[in-house]
């Protein structure tokens, strides 16, 4: 009886040893359990996408925690804000990684950690944006130049039909087809008037017919500075109108947003005629052939797309206004938000998210 309940406890020694063992190596091939469900929504520079593989200053302080939580993760897109933050609060993902904005509206819906990162939104508008020939158009129309204009073009006409008739009565060598003497006449009109120089033509009343030639430059010189005159004021106006300086001047306008992000949210409660788009790449095709007349997004977001692409014809203006902070999200009661709130804010201490900030933005940012 003895041996055999000897032999028991050396077998069951045996057993608790070698499930002990078993344990130690499945902890070793998969440090800290499962992988965690990580999703990413590319917004450059925070998230962004090479191939397959993810990069970006969101995804590089992602990876660096994880590394010091000892944590597999595994990736998983979505196509907008929304979407991201939707799949965390159903818990399709542990953590929502990008330049994810807080708000009270998502804080319902998720929890975030502590945000390691100051945002806010700013406007982008076509660097080379004017006024065109139809808003010179419109805009000498709405002034009532257009109206004065006619009737310039009426004194012309008149005044090449009454030159004709008198050159043809008293100049023997005027065309005698009214066609070609009517052309004639048209062209010494419009040189006076578009030149505001005298026409080469026959005195034919002596010093009574200069004093004549000489009021008529006059009224030329005064026809051309009117017309230069209020193209000008109009050209004037129009571009200190179309000029776009800040949120104040987007009212009647168009603009562009990214879908379900803060800056969607916000032109939505601010009232503004807006169209949205999945990608930044997206808005700014339309900002190029004149769908929209600015967009509003987060000024980093704005700010490095400009610096990384010098050549595409934007620049963004203004001050930054409605100013965020970025954190990740994970489900409501998630175990892992405490340890990776700890780790950023170790981070932060550390200098980690400075040095990354400096990376993507550069030293003066």
């Amino acid at each position: 009886m003895r041996a055999t309940t000897t032999i028991l406890c050396a077998l069951a020694f045996i057993l608790l040893a070698a499930g002990h063992a078993r344990a130690q190596e499945a902890g070793t091939s998969r440090p800290g359990g499962e992988p965690i469900a990580v999703g990413v929504h590319v917004s450059p520079p925070f998230v962004m996408k090479d191939g397959a593989r993810f990069n970006g200053m969101a995804v590089e302080l992602w990876e660096e925690l994880a590394a010091r939580l000892e944590r597999p993760y595994t990736y998983r897109e979505y196509a907008t804000f929304g979407d991201l933050v939707r799949a965390t609060e159903a818990g399709e993902v542990d953590l929502a990684v990008s330049n994810l904005t807080v708000t009270e509206r998502r804080a319902q819906q998720i929890d975030f950690t502590q945000p390691w990162f100051d945002g806010g939104l700013r406007i982008m508008v076509s660097a080379g944006a004017g006024a065109g020939f139809w808003d010179v158009v419109g805009g000498l129309s709405d002034s009532g130049y257009l109206r004065s204009y006619a009737w310039i073009a009426l004194v012309i006409l008149a005044a090449a039909v009454l030159l004709t008739a008198f050159d043809r009565y008293f100049d023997k060598d005027f065309p005698r087809r009214w066609r070609d003497g009517f052309a004639e006449s048209f062209y010494t009109v419009m040189q006076v008037a578009t030149t505001g120089r005298p026409a080469s033509r026959k005195n034919l009343f002596g010093w009574i017919g200069r004093i004549w030639q000489g009021l008529w430059l006059v009224a030329g010189v005064a026809v051309l500075a009117f017309v230069t005159s209020s193209v000008t004021s109009v050209m004037t106006t129009l571009a200190l109108t179309n000029q776009i300086h800040g949120i104040q001047d987007l009212a009647g306008r168009t603009v562009g947003v990214l879908r379900d992000t803060v800056a969607h949210e916000y032109v939505r409660g601010a009232g503004l005629r807006h169209s949205s788009f999945l990608s930044i790449e997206e808005a700014v095709a339309a900002l190029g052939d004149g769908s929209i007349a600015a967009i509003v997004e987060d000024a980093p977001v704005l700010e490095y797309y400009a610096h990384s692409r010098p050549g595409a014809g934007v620049r963004v203006v203004g001050r930054l206004f409605e100013p965020d902070k970025y954190a990740f999200g994970t489900p409501h009661g998630s175990d892992l938000r405490r340890p990776v709130t700890v780790q950023i804010l170790a981070a932060h201490e550390r200098g980690e998210i400075a040095r990354l900030r400096a990376k993507y933005f550069g030293d003066g940012s």
